[in-house]
């Protein structure tokens, strides 16, 4: 039964990992694409390209997940947690998926690893869950918005007499190279945190010992990302695009710009797990709020910040009700 149950967390880890590319694929392409700066198959490609190669650039992340959030459990239970854990991800995934709201892979997963947890009986670190996600998940949003605020004023300031057609041309090359920022960023991110499960997995199976991770982990992780993102989230990548606010070429760049470099910050300097979503979607509302307040379809905004706050209860509630029902079979 240990082996069964530690291919079906694996195979388990690796959909999640699926379903996280073509449900947050959106984030790095869809200002792109909404711009015309890259057509909509050429920016999937890159960014599966520079998902598979962010997924190799760290392992900070990773460390976090498996070992920050909640204490590793041990035997069948452990195997029961870890899978429930997944599939109240899963769930949430392809709920939001379906209604084309930009919520949190990442969140998705801390939270059903929360509701699996407690559902087990296994010790939750509160004072990790706090530091490394609730505090990111509040602060992020805000650094991504103020930032890409800033930032887009700058480009006005410093662009004020250039021709408007030549700058937009010029801006669509940029982004470029701001997307294909914010698709490493991307794989740097989410690649880890099923790496970080996939290692729990292994640990409590007994072929795994030590801080590191196996690099056909790291393979096989980034693979499935890369897959899944090549997959698409068109509905996603609709709301991103063009619901919250009808983008220019520089207001694209400006959002990606500042949500990469906010999220190679978090990775490399505080190793926390933050939400790509979350932080490009502040980004292009502060980017827009630019042109004029009104701009910003505010009402799309809070519905997609809402989803924000059910995330985590949703998936936990999930998962602690698969964990009970697994528990029944895996004892």
């Amino acid at each position: 039964m240990d082996m069964a149950a530690l291919i079906a967390v694996v195979g388990v880890a690796f959909f999640f990992t699926y379903t996280n590319g073509f449900h947050d694929s959106a984030n790095a392409i869809a200002t792109s694409v909404s711009t015309r700066a890259l057509t909509p198959r050429a920016a999937l490609a890159m960014a599966a390209v520079m998902n598979l190669a962010g997924a190799f650039l760290g392992s900070g992340v990773a460390h976090t997940v498996s070992q920050g959030i909640i204490a590793t459990p041990s035997g069948n239970q452990g195997m029961a947690i870890l899978f429930a854990a997944l599939v109240g991800a899963i769930a949430w995934n392809l709920v939001t998926w379906y209604f084309g709201l930009p919520s949190s892979s990442s969140h998705a997963l801390f939270g059903g690893m929360v509701g699996a947890g407690l559902a087990g009986g296994i010790e939750v670190f509160w004072g990790g869950v706090l530091d490394k996600i609730v505090i990111p998940m509040i602060v992020s949003p805000v650094v991504g918005l103020v930032g890409g605020f800033l930032v887009m004023l700058a480009i006005l300031w410093i662009f004020r007499r250039a021709n408007p057609h030549r700058a937009k041309r010029n801006f669509r090359v940029a982004q470029t190279a701001s997307a294909a920022a914010m698709a490493l960023a991307h794989g740097l991110q989410d690649a880890q945190k099923t790496m970080g499960i996939v290692v729990m997995a292994l640990t409590i199976s007994g072929h795994h010992t030590g801080e590191g991770i196996p690099v056909w982990v790291k393979i096989s992780c980034a693979t499935m990302l890369s897959l899944g993102t090549y997959a698409g989230g068109w509905r996603i990548m609709r709301t991103l695009g063009r619901k919250i606010i009808e983008l220019d070429p520089p207001q694209g760049f400006a959002s990606e710009a500042t949500a990469a470099t906010v999220m190679y910050v978090t990775s490399f300097v505080f190793k926390a797990p933050i939400s790509t979503t979350h932080v490009i979607t502040a980004a292009i509302m502060g980017a827009g709020a630019t042109k004029r307040i009104r701009a910003v379809r505010w009402g799309v905004a809070k519905n997609i910040v809402l989803g924000w706050f059910i995330t985590m209860p949703a998936a936990a509630i999930v998962a602690a009700l698969v964990y009970w029902f697994v528990h029944l079979f895996w004892g």
